[in-house]
């Protein structure tokens, strides 16, 4: 295959055991590029790194220390860090806001929100280095809509959306395009943290009338991360089979 200019360069993937992070993670492995796994189940990545030629590294991107650690670690294994997926992230649990537990709250900011900016922190200045980077952000159709019940998750992506417009701004200048995805929901095992009807209500909002393919997640994420994106920065890419088309 075409390897659009991804062959040699360091690749890291937050949440690539498994989901949308896994499908990147091996359309980028099949393009040559060095890979790193950057997932919570370390088991999972070093099962999922080794079958694709890659290294693993377990952390909680919530953690900003252990975020950079991983960073400095990851450049003196493979080189410094010219593509970042962020898919890391959690759904957490569905109720109305006027109940919600404000830990809950807490916890999925910080991992969904927090932890794309502690990755974002810790990598960019890698790229800034060599003069090259491409980010792409994995957010949701629900930062764009706000799912009912589902506040916390809608409001951490929302955020994703605009960080990632920010950044593209802040680095447009250097040859760093960093841009965002919204995918509608896929069958991954984010569907684990779900209320069924909350799974019903998301698929009935989808013109498509299915859910997302991982693989189809993969492939407009491996053009955002390619050096064929050239002029591209700042913009939110609609994956949500119709839902949405802003």
């Amino acid at each position: 295959m075409d390897d659009r200019g991804l062959a040699g360069r360091v690749a890291v993937v937050t949440g690539g055991a498994q989901g949308i992070g896994l499908a990147v993670a091996e359309r980028l492995a099949q393009a040559g590029a060095k890979l790193a796994i950057w997932d919570m189940d370390a088991t999972l990545a070093e099962a999922e790194a080794a079958r694709l030629g890659g290294r693993a590294f377990a952390l909680d991107v919530s953690d900003t220390e252990a975020t950079a650690r991983a960073a400095a670690a990851t450049e003196a294994a493979l080189g410094p860090a010219a593509i970042l997926v962020t898919s890391a992230g959690i759904a957490g649990s569905n109720g109305p806001v006027v109940a919600y537990d404000p830990a809950e709250w807490r916890r999925i900011l910080d991992i969904n929100l927090t932890g794309t900016f502690n990755c974002c922190r810790a990598l960019i200045p890698q790229m800034r280095a060599q003069g090259y980077g491409r980010v792409v952000t994995i957010a949701s159709i629900a930062g764009k809509e706000g799912n009912p019940n589902a506040a916390a998750y809608s409001a951490s992506k929302a955020g994703v959306i605009a960080l990632t417009k920010s950044l593209g701004k802040e680095h447009a200048g250097e040859n760093i395009a960093v841009n965002c995805v919204t995918p509608a929901a896929a069958r991954t095992r984010i569907f684990d943290q779900m209320k069924q009807e909350h799974i019903d209500y998301m698929l009935s909002k989808i013109p498509r009338g299915r859910f997302l393919l991982v693989e189809e997640a993969a492939a407009m994420i491996l053009w955002l991360a390619s050096a064929e994106n050239s002029f591209t920065t700042g913009a939110v890419f609609d994956l949500s089979g119709g839902r949405a088309t802003y």
